[in-house]
């Protein structure tokens, strides 16, 4: 089947529910929230990779919510996102050839919502169950109120941010995945993720600030090997992002924390690890970073990193505070 049919019925789906219209205005970039005149400090609570499948959907099959130990700290931040590393929707078939797929119920998306106000696609699994599932998986997002960032129903849409204003502070969140499948990329006619071009990107986090009017913009990324430290490909695309005018750079995907640095005054971390996540038995993937950014005007102002230790079935549970970097 090719890519014109298969966004043809994913179209058609989110039609019968109502929501076609919705997601491409929420696509459009735009999330708005009542905010108090005059631009404050506002704080940002960013979560690594979460993966619903297995032991957190066995908890939310028994009511158990896989958020509720940083349940805090998230209900203490003015914006929470994070890393949505599977697919929700009811149909698609799985990739062909992909040792891992996962897939999660819509009823998943209660816990989600209760937590976050937008969450990540741009990463290695959301397209596990096709362009048809991850049309789907955007219409039920936006039908949950939560912003989406790093993904669309057409290329356009997957390089536009998700902007979020909070007390007069334009925030404008991007997201990028390059690591493969590229074939998860969505195309001028076919849902998927956006791509890190270094030349697009460049070009997005201008644009954030030119047409979107952020004032601070901050581009979450999928990348790396599965080590403890950044390879230089990250630490290229990490200063070209801030040399384009982002005000720091959050990465994940190596399922464990990496190293940290300052470029520019601006602060750059490498992966934040695994935050709900199931699977690994090594003491190193089951630990994670959940960052707090203090931002205003002039970019982040202070940082606070929340360890996080995930025990049995995914879940993790806080761990204490250690010095910002």
């Amino acid at each position: 089947m090719n890519a014109r049919t298969w966004v043809w019925r994913a179209q058609r789906l989110l039609a019968a529910a109502g929501l076609i219209g919705a997601c491409l205005a929420a696509q459009a970039g735009v999330t708005e929230a009542p905010v108090a005149p005059g631009a404050g400090t506002v704080s940002l609570v960013v979560v690594g990779d979460i993966m619903l499948e297995d032991g957190p959907s066995r908890a939310m099959r028994r009511g158990q919510d896989p958020f509720a130990g940083f349940a805090k700290l998230f209900k203490e931040a003015d914006i929470r996102i994070g890393n949505l590393e599977c697919v929700v929707a009811t149909i698609g078939s799985p990739e062909d050839d992909k040792p891992n797929v996962f897939r999660v119920p819509p009823s998943t998306l209660k816990y989600v919502k209760r937590h976050l106000d937008a969450v990540g696609l741009a990463n290695n699994h959301s397209g596990d169950y096709g362009p048809q599932a991850f049309a789907q998986m955007l219409g039920l997002l936006n039908g949950a109120g939560l912003g989406v960032y790093g993904g669309g129903l057409n290329l356009t849409q997957a390089h536009t941010p998700w902007i979020v204003e909070r007390r007069g502070l334009r925030v404008a969140i991007l997201g990028y995945d390059e690591f493969q499948p590229r074939s998860f990329e969505a195309d001028t006619d076919r849902p998927g993720v956006a791509w890190s071009e270094d030349a697009q990107v460049v070009r997005d986090i201008q644009a954030a600030r030119s047409r979107w009017k952020a004032d601070v913009v901050i581009p979450i990324m999928h990348w790396g090997w599965e080590d403890p430290v950044s390879n230089a490909r990250q630490r290229q695309l990490a200063r070209t992002m801030i040399d384009a005018g982002a005000d720091a750079v959050i990465g994940g995907h190596p399922h464990q924390v990496q190293d940290t640095e300052r470029y520019q005054g601006k602060p750059i971390f490498y992966s934040l690890g695994n935050f709900v996540f199931d699977g690994f038995s090594d003491p190193v993937n089951n630990r994670g970073w959940a960052l707090r950014l203090e931002i205003d005007k002039s970019g982040v102002r202070h940082v606070e990193v929340h360890l996080a230790q995930i025990g049995p079935g995914g879940l993790p549970q806080p761990a204490g505070t250690v010095a910002a970097p």
